[in-house]
């Protein structure tokens, strides 16, 4: 059976103090802090700093916070690799989240196998180095692990197998009730129909889909309609990552119409976490962040001004 947080907590003698500070978990469509939608901070935005070692995975809560002024954060398990269970480790994580009010909301998953392989064993490998993130999430109090739909086969074939995967993952996860979701993120996933197929066959309230704005690459130079992508994937999100590259002078993403792209998010009844993810190199990370920060809250604005009217 899963570790939950409370679980974690009691046993490290910190429940009262971490709930206290409202630790508790959410779905990606819960209650919105803001009219339309909140603003969450993916731990990518800042992989040159985590992978040269300027930064560290416990840093990444505290300077969401203080640096950025974000109050829930992302994170990816190729940061914190081998300490999915390490209590100390996690419980210090927790302190410094805790300590400054910042919520944990999902984590991205890596580098622990391909969900839809056609070799069986290789299959069954992959889902339990997922189970690890999955009891890592329940400690620190995630809505979600993000996974990746990756295959060799058939369209239908993979499509099968990967929703396999994931309500078996959704099931091993059912003591915590975390959200198992897939991000268009290469290969077939980095098509929406694709992808909103998969949902269908696997047909489970904890199996959803993470909405990249930028991950639409098919190969061989193709590109899937990043519109067309998010909008196909909208019904079954559990969150949705805004990605930016570079942005103009007037502040605006030089890849995606962010008015019209949240519009599609809004449009699906979506009312949970954004999250910030900066890829690019034209801007520092930091000043990455910012720009897109800057941008959702502008888009949000206008969009909430124009429910009003």
């Amino acid at each position: 059976m899963s570790l939950t947080r409370r679980n974690f907590l009691t046993l490290t003698g910190t429940l009262g103090a971490s709930l206290a500070l409202g630790c508790a978990s959410t779905t990606g469509n819960g209650p919105p802090s803001r009219p339309t939608f909140s603003i969450s901070l993916a731990e990518w935005s800042f992989h040159r700093a985590l992978q040269s070692g300027r930064m560290t995975n416990l840093d990444f809560p505290v300077r969401a916070r203080r640096e950025f002024g974000i109050g829930a954060v992302e994170y990816v398990n190729s940061f914190m690799k081998d300490r999915a269970r390490d209590a100390g480790y996690l419980k210090e994580l927790m302190t410094r989240s805790d300590g400054e009010g910042v919520r944990s909301l999902l984590i991205m998953c890596d580098g622990e196998g391909d969900l839809g392989h056609e070799d069986t064993g290789a299959r069954l490998k992959a889902i339990q180095n997922h189970e690890k993130w999955l009891d890592c999430a329940a400690v620190l109090g995630c809505h979600s692990i993000r996974v990746n739909a990756g295959g060799r086969g058939t369209r239908k074939d993979v499509a099968q197998r990967a929703a396999d995967s994931l309500v078996r993952l959704a099931t091993y996860a059912d003591g915590s009730r975390l959200n198992v979701i897939v991000e268009n993120h290469g290969g077939y996933s980095s098509d929406g129909s694709w992808l909103a197929g998969v949902m269908k066959i696997a047909n489970h309230p904890r199996v959803g889909t993470l909405p990249d704005f930028g991950n639409f690459a098919l190969g061989d130079n193709k590109f899937y309609d990043r519109y067309l992508g998010v909008e196909e994937m909208m019904p079954f999100a559990k969150a949705v990552s805004a990605k930016s590259h570079a942005f103009n002078a007037n502040g605006d993403e030089s890849s995606t119409n962010y008015t019209r792209m949240m519009g599609i998010v809004l449009a699906a009844g979506y009312r949970g976490f954004v999250g910030i993810e900066y890829e690019g190199d034209r801007h520092s990370e930091d000043d990455g962040v910012r720009l897109t920060k800057s941008l959702l809250e502008r888009v949000r604005e206008d969009l909430g001004s124009r429910r009003e009217e």
